[in-house]
């Protein structure tokens, strides 16, 4: 498990689609992450301290949690199957973990609430994250840039699965989402 942080929140400007951004928190490889506009706004509205007159779907989903007298202890990226991700919230109560199937706009937006660690599956990292070139700035897909950790090259096969979504990351503006993010 790598250890990740959320780097933004941002909107193709050709589809309007929401991507999440993680980035390792040790190096510069992203993982970008197609979520609903509802959940996007949940995890920005946490981001950017914006107050909500009241809760929000994952601020109740965080309030039943401790009301239950559970914690949430992490969240974890934890696959890519045919280019959904899937993630699990690992919640403890009365000294027993327990691994809670999510979407990962769901974990991510309870991972902001609760301010526990982000991680990814080393796997998922293989098949999804993403350089970016240093001195295009621009999104380097799995497979062609520099390799990580000496992982394998990926297939021929995984780079075409992945190709839509290497396109939509192309038409994000980085810039933006660093702009936003101040110092956090």
């Amino acid at each position: 498990m790598i250890e990740m942080a959320i780097y933004g929140v941002a909107v193709s400007q050709v589809n309007y689609q929401r991507v999440v951004i993680l980035k390792e928190k040790d190096a510069d490889l992203y993982l970008p992450i197609w979520i609903g506009p509802a959940e996007a706004n949940a995890i920005a509205v946490k981001i950017e301290g914006v107050a909500v007159p009241r809760p929000l779907t994952h601020d109740l989903l965080a309030a039943v949690i401790g009301a239950l007298e559970a914690t949430v202890k992490s969240v974890i990226i934890s696959e890519l199957k045919d280019e959904i991700f899937y993630a699990k919230i690992i919640l403890e109560a009365k000294s027993k973990q327990t691994e809670v199937d999510s979407r990962p706009s769901d974990a991510l937006a309870l991972a902001v609430r609760a301010e526990v660690p982000i991680f990814a599956d080393e796997a998922v990292l293989e098949k999804a994250g993403l350089a970016l070139d240093k001195e295009t700035g621009m999104p380097v897909p799995p497979g062609q840039g520099p390799e990580r950790r000496g992982k394998k090259q990926v297939t021929e096969g995984e780079l075409r699965r992945m190709s839509a979504f290497t396109d939509f990351i192309k038409t994000l503006d980085m810039d933006d989402i660093d702009q936003g993010r101040g110092d956090k």
